[in-house]
């Protein structure tokens, strides 16, 4: 197992390598430039000052020379200085987003897993029943809905019409003058919102994955031999059926990881909260290069990061896979 680890570990070097060189030529290939951006938002951006902010940052040099000098500093794990009149490092704006994000996403995830892996096993075990059918239809609402319409939707009658719930960033004005458990109760009460808008549109694909997966399992003959032994119900289905059953569902936690970040762009961008994939939009729109790659080069890490625990997950959840052995 280790010396596969390592193998896939360093493979994951020319291909992260490949991912930056596409990313970075690609996002140059966008209309506009940074220096026409500024100068569109600030009347007093003057030639001499269009000339100097061209040259302080590269953006003269040809675009592989851009990237070699990029890819050096990355090398060191310095993403360069933000294009904004901010003048922040891209570490730090990143940093400065990162808690944010993580926490939305990884509360929609959880509840995804915990809701989506019950109802497809469910699903499957009392297949066509009202119960199989009333839920094929919910999940499948939830995927066919767009979901931008109804964060609105959501925002304009919870948020406006009743004013049950905040529809905009993640704290109260009122913030620093609360209590620790005050401050906790208002960051859950403004992220509730959000992230039931994403478990709600997650819930489909992972739940279609476990009930399939379920069925098929639960026609496998060593389950009918189990049943036929007279084993009991409740131990076939938890505890023959629904580990073998896993083995795709661990596909979708892997691909589930880099979703930390490209998940988050819709709903921070709606409810105007102040996280990775806010800033990543902002970023897109300004021609911010350094923060967009940087965000990219997180996504790309964390893509591969995820591929790799899928594959120790198989090894995890069924005994027959083994690697590193002949």
């Amino acid at each position: 197992m280790m010396r596969y680890l390592a193998g896939r570990l360093a493979g994951m070097i020319p291909l992260l390598f490949g991912i930056t060189l596409i990313c970075f030529f690609v996002i140059h290939l966008a209309p506009g430039d940074p220096a026409q951006f500024l100068a569109s938002m600030n009347p007093k951006f003057s030639e001499t000052a269009h000339e100097k902010f061209v040259k302080m940052y590269g953006l003269d040099k040809p675009i592989y020379e851009q990237y070699w000098i990029w890819l050096k500093r990355v090398a060191v794990l310095d993403f360069g200085d933000s294009f904004t009149p901010d003048g922040k490092s891209v570490t730090t704006k990143i940093v400065e987003r990162l808690p944010v994000t993580i926490w939305l996403n990884v509360a929609g995830m959880a509840l995804i897993f915990l809701i989506a892996l019950p109802l497809g096993v469910l699903s499957a075990y009392k297949k066509n029943s009202i119960f199989d059918k009333s839920v094929t239809v919910f999940v499948f609402i939830g995927f066919a809905v767009p979901t931008f319409w109804l964060a609105l939707l959501c925002m304009y009658y919870f948020g406006v019409i009743k004013g049950w719930l905040p529809i905009s960033g993640l704290t109260s004005y009122n913030f620093d003058s609360m209590s620790f458990g005050g401050k906790v109760a208002d960051i859950l009460w403004h992220g509730f919102l959000p992230v039931f808008l994403s478990v709600f549109g997650g819930l489909a694909g992972l739940s279609r994955y476990a009930r399939n997966s379920m069925l098929e399992v639960l026609g496998e003959e060593y389950i009918i031999s189990a049943r036929a032994r007279g084993i009991p119900e409740r131990k076939v289905v938890f505890r023959h059926a629904l580990k073998n059953a896993l083995l795709p569902v661990v596909t979708i936690i892997g691909l589930s990881v880099p979703g930390l970040i490209g998940g988050s762009v819709i709903f921070e961008s709606i409810f105007g909260i102040a996280g990775m994939g806010q800033l990543f939009y902002q970023s897109v729109m300004s021609r911010d290069y350094p923060v967009v790659m940087g965000i990219l080069v997180i996504g790309a890490v964390l893509t591969l990061i995820g591929n790799l625990i899928s594959d120790i997950s198989y090894a995890l959840v069924d005994p027959r896979i083994r690697y590193g052995r002949k």
